[in-house]
């Protein structure tokens, strides 16, 4: 499955509402699952994000599929980036001239 961070910035809203803000990871976390997915971990985070959140999705497009649907809800902005594994990585460089 293919790998990402997605890194997340609370809107108005979010900060608004975030007394619910545990209810919606979690429907975020089963958002995925749906998608086929897997949360690896969730973090509140200090500094320029509010969230950071490590998962799998079994293509891109699963990837960006989530990405959309949580920022379309209005409490999170999204920066998603794909990620690759050490092997990955070390298998792309290998591939070098």
């Amino acid at each position: 499955m293919a790998a990402f961070v997605i890194l997340m910035n609370l809107t108005a809203r979010g900060l608004a509402e975030a007394k619910a803000a545990p209810e919606r990871i979690a429907a975020g976390v089963a958002a995925l699952e749906a998608l086929g997915g897997r949360m690896h971990s969730f973090h509140a985070t200090m500094g320029p994000y509010d969230y950071v959140a490590v998962g799998e999705a079994p293509s891109d497009e699963a990837a960006a599929t989530f990405a959309l649907a949580l920022a379309a809800q209005g409490y999170v902005t999204t920066t998603t980036l794909r990620a690759f594994s050490r092997e990955e990585f070390a298998a792309m460089t290998a591939r070098l001239p």
